[in-house]
């Protein structure tokens, strides 16, 4: 793909630009731009190695937060992913028939269903991290000092308020393997 043609606009009287944050119409655009761009790389090389499995994103999202959180239900899952059951369904089914994925009855509530990555399921998962913890890791080094904590109060603050709480529950676990 070629670089994207964007119009700048024209620095303010005095040749000093508007503060990043200073919440104007084109810092937004281009905060959001950045965003989109930052994505599309960010996502690029599992993408590729997705595509040695025949498998998609959603396939990925489902690897990474098992992985993050062994024993998760179905239900968690969902509640977290926010894709329908149907979706979910046929991408687990192709984890769990492929080995990648495991599941086990709850102990208490037998209508739970528990899932655990298998190790093969981990392999994927850290082929699929590596990268991605690869390009941020080198993106943090060059921000420079406290780039690690503005990156995380401003994709938090981009969180709706009422689901931060039990994000950075989430966020804040070791996975346990």
């Amino acid at each position: 793909m070629g670089k994207p043609q964007t119009k700048r606009p024209s620095a303010p009287e005095g040749g000093a630009s508007a503060a990043p944050g200073s919440g104007s119409a084109d810092h937004l655009t281009e905060a959001i731009e950045l965003l989109f761009f930052a994505y599309r790389d960010f996502i690029s090389d599992p993408d590729e190695i997705l595509i040695e499995y025949g498998f998609g994103r959603a396939h990925h999202r489902v690897v990474h937060f098992v992985g993050r959180n062994p024993g998760i239900t179905v239900a968690e899952l969902l509640d977290i992913l926010r894709i329908t059951k149907q979706s979910l369904a046929r991408v687990l089914k192709q984890l769990i028939e492929r080995g990648f994925i495991e599941q086990e009855t709850g102990k208490q509530d037998r209508r739970q269903r528990m899932l655990f990555l298998t190790a093969t399921g981990r392999e994927i998962e850290q082929r699929l991290a590596a990268p991605q913890r690869s390009r941020v890791a080198k993106a943090l080094e060059k921000a420079g000092p406290d780039a690690d904590l503005a990156w995380r109060t401003v994709l938090l603050a981009l969180v709706n308020e009422d689901d931060r709480p039990e994000v950075e529950s989430l966020i804040a676990k070791t996975p346990a393997r």
